[in-house]
């Protein structure tokens, strides 16, 4: 028969052993938790502090940057940027990107092609300089919910792919996109019309046939080869560069509507087009050397 164990029988039972903590993540942005400084949208603030130390002499030197109006961008909140787009390899929008994170201490998040995140190592270190790829729902989501500053060219590529004979002769701004995101997120667009870019990297003409060989959007042949040689692949010339910051433009309309007006949003971006081509003429009227501005 079997006894009944006693008190003195009966081992305790031990409590469960701790289940070791996981290491937490710094925050590095507004809600969102990371193991190091690479935000969700793949930018680097350390990457961005050492552009920033490597672009500086290119800017304050080789293109001698000068900005007007720069008191115009908002200290904070968010607001989309979008500027004329020129030269090759465009260097305007390193250029703003730098004077404003550098002059205002405001990150700028470049908008993009999503051509530019697929390729293989210069799309990481794009990304890691804060480039993203200019979908609706990402400039919705940096705009809006997080309250930064957003670079668009709404020319697109046809801006970096006209020749040196259009040069300053806005394209038409595509079919408004970026009017209707900032009217969706309630953010004002800061028009900055740049002079100097047509000069630092001037196309020649294009050999379409060797771009589709390539997959890539145009192929230039740019004045800088002819001058330089390989060299002018990569090296723009110093033509001075001149930013001019207009008025914010904002629009009397409700935040978060799933659809606006098309006739709206295409008059808007018109007349967004019209007051940067009128500020490119006044610019360039007054200047009197494209080497020294």
């Amino acid at each position: 028969m079997q006894r009944r164990p006693s008190p003195a029988d009966v081992v305790p039972l031990r409590p469960p052993e701790p289940v070791p903590e996981r290491a937490v993540p710094t925050t590095t942005g507004q809600g969102d938790s990371r193991r190091s400084d690479v935000d969700e949208w793949g930018r680097s603030e350390r990457v961005r502090a050492l552009a920033r130390r490597i672009y500086e002499p290119v800017y304050s030197r080789w293109f001698r940057a000068e900005w007007e109006g720069l008191d115009k961008i908002p200290t904070a909140g968010g607001a989309l940027l979008v500027g004329n787009h020129a030269g090759a390899i465009p260097n305007d929008a390193p250029v703003i990107m730098h004077g404003i994170e550098t002059e205002l201490g405001r990150p700028v998040y470049g908008l993009a092609d999503y051509f530019f995140r697929s390729i293989p190592v210069i799309g990481t270190l794009w990304s890691r300089a804060g480039g993203v790829s200019a979908r609706p729902d990402n400039a919705y989501r940096l705009l809006h919910d997080q309250g930064q500053l957003a670079l668009v060219f709404p020319e697109g590529t046809k801006g970096p792919s006209k020749p040196y004979s259009d040069r300053y002769q806005l394209c038409r701004f595509g079919r408004g996109g970026f009017v209707e995101i900032a009217m969706r997120a309630g953010v004002p667009v800061v028009p900055i019309a740049i002079v100097g870019s047509e000069e630092t990297m001037p196309v020649l003409w294009q050999v379409p046939r060797i771009a589709h060989a390539l997959g890539v959007p145009h192929f230039p042949v740019t004045a800088n080869v002819l001058v330089m040689g390989p060299l002018g692949v990569i090296v723009p010339f110093p033509a001075k560069l001149r930013l001019k910051v207009l008025d914010p433009v904002t629009f009397d309309v409700d935040h978060d509507l799933d659809r606006y007006p098309k006739s709206t949003v295409m008059e808007e971006s018109e007349r967004i087009r019209q007051m940067m081509q009128t500020a490119l003429y006044d610019m360039l009227s007054l200047r009197q050397s494209i080497w020294f501005g």
